[in-house]
């Protein structure tokens, strides 16, 4: 599928990151000029730190305004919200319903909006938290060769793994992320050093739950780490990874079959990178939706990342192997990949395979580009598939936040209801679409109720 020209795909990949920054730039400068329905200051601090308070003057989501059939802008009104015990127990018009006895912040008009998840992250090794350093130029060099200067990197990296591990946690809740899915690296160079560090790292910041794909960087066959693998299943990881089984371990179905049966083995999730793009590719995932039609207890618990082999179909081909992962309930984590090939994200999510996304790299050996913002995703989704209008822009919010939006399609507000978990975030926006189309800034993030993050 391609939703989008040749020239439109050129275009975004020599520019989206300057668009980027500089739609971070615009919503900055700005955001004074708004008109008066938009913050006028930013909210004050401290955040309260009560289990029970209340949030003065928070911009919410009412409804769409409409041109004959055509959305044409988003209807917002301040709210006061009381939190209490990480829920909302209370959403009322501001100023109608304080209570001095309890601790309140003032939001100053900012636009509440669900928190965001970042379902695809490599934690454990990262440059963030560091000096500055760009990765080694990627010309002409393979993904083995990638993974021998990781074998050398590794070692390097792992005595500040912990601190950097815990620096990225910071970032991602000051973009509004307050939940992740990572993968580690199970290697021999690293051996458990690098789960170990990344789980204290975790239990530092018990408000940022995260999920763990034990990742077999440097192959699952090649590197001869199933020993390993397994006994990462033991210290409590969630999901079993795997990388390209055929560029990477030169044997397809003994590579799957071994991530499989530990995954069986262990009734754990699978998580596997899969960047091929030839044939092998789709071979491989048609594979593995046979590997989980015969064995019933994987449905609904494998993650595709990646998955560029699917940008290679289209027609009856495509649609068929669509329809087989939808019928065992696959899931694709993409982080929205700019190039010559289009991820067929929306044929994907139409046939009910849920789509995720995530940043992968955040300044790393392999990538300087990432920020961290799923937002930043969200607008690069609104670009890639059309969707620069009012309309367009606040759904594609749901490729951030795991499908949670103010508004249903119909213009209904849907979050934030009574009794719904107050992970959550303040942006200097007027309403969602805004906040995509200018990547606007976060103001402050709760987790559950709790303050994560404040300006």
């Amino acid at each position: 599928m391609s939703m989008t020209s040749p020239s439109r795909r050129d275009f975004l990949s020599q520019s989206v990151r300057l668009t980027a920054a500089g739609s971070l730039m615009a919503a900055g400068m700005s955001y004074a000029a708004q008109t008066a329905a938009a913050p006028t200051q930013q909210p004050q601090a401290p955040l309260p730190v009560s289990d029970h308070y209340q949030l003065l003057n928070v911009r919410l989501e009412e409804g769409f305004e409409r041109d004959g059939n055509a959305v044409i802008a988003t209807r917002t009104a301040l709210y006061d919200l009381t939190v209490r015990e990480g829920k909302f127990s209370a959403i009322e018009a501001a100023g109608t319903a304080r209570n001095a006895q309890r601790p309140q912040w003032d939001a100053a008009g900012a636009l509440l909006l669900p928190r965001t998840r970042d379902m695809h992250i490599h934690l454990d090794k990262t440059f963030y938290g560091g000096p500055w350093q760009a990765p080694r130029p990627r010309q002409g060099k393979t993904i083995m060769d990638m993974i021998a200067r990781e074998q050398v990197l590794i070692p390097q990296l792992l005595p500040t793994s912990q601190a950097r591990a815990e620096a990225l946690i910071g970032l991602l809740h000051s973009k509004g992320t307050t939940e992740a899915r990572s993968h580690c690296n199970i290697d021999p160079v690293s051996g458990l050093q690098s789960l170990e560090h990344l789980q204290l790292a975790l239990a530092k910041n018990p408000a940022f739950p995260c999920e763990i794909v034990a990742f077999p960087q440097h192959g699952l066959l090649h590197s001869q780490v199933d020993g390993l693998m397994r006994e990462a299943m033991q210290m409590g990881v969630q999901y079993v990874g795997g990388l390209d089984p055929t560029n990477v371990d030169n044997a397809m179905e003994a590579s799957l079959d071994a991530m499989f049966q530990i995954a069986l083995d262990f009734d754990r999730g699978v998580d596997i990178h899969l960047h091929e793009t030839s044939a092998s590719g789709v071979a491989a995932i048609q594979y593995m939706v046979d590997t989980i039609a015969k064995n019933p207890s994987l449905k609904g618990k494998v993650t595709l990342s990646h998955g560029f082999a699917l940008a290679t179909l289209e027609g009856s081909a495509l649609d068929q192997l669509i329809t087989g992962m939808a019928e065992q309930q696959m899931s694709v984590a993409s982080t929205l990949p700019i190039g010559k090939l289009t991820m067929p994200l929306p044929q994907l999510q139409a046939a009910g395979v849920t789509v995720m996304t995530g940043t992968d790299s955040v300044i790393d050996h392999w990538s300087p580009f990432g920020t961290g913002s799923m937002l930043e995703k969200a607008n690069l989704y609104a670009q890639l598939y059309r969707g620069s209008d009012e309309f367009g822009l606040s759904r594609a919010l749901h490729i951030a936040t795991g499908g949670l939006l103010p508004l249903s399609d119909r213009g209904e507000r849907q979050w934030p209801m009574l009794q719904d978990e107050a992970s959550m975030m303040l942006v200097e926006a007027s309403c969602s679409a805004e906040a995509i189309a200018r990547i606007s800034p976060v103001r402050a993030t709760f987790s559950k109720g709790k303050p994560v993050f404040a300006a």
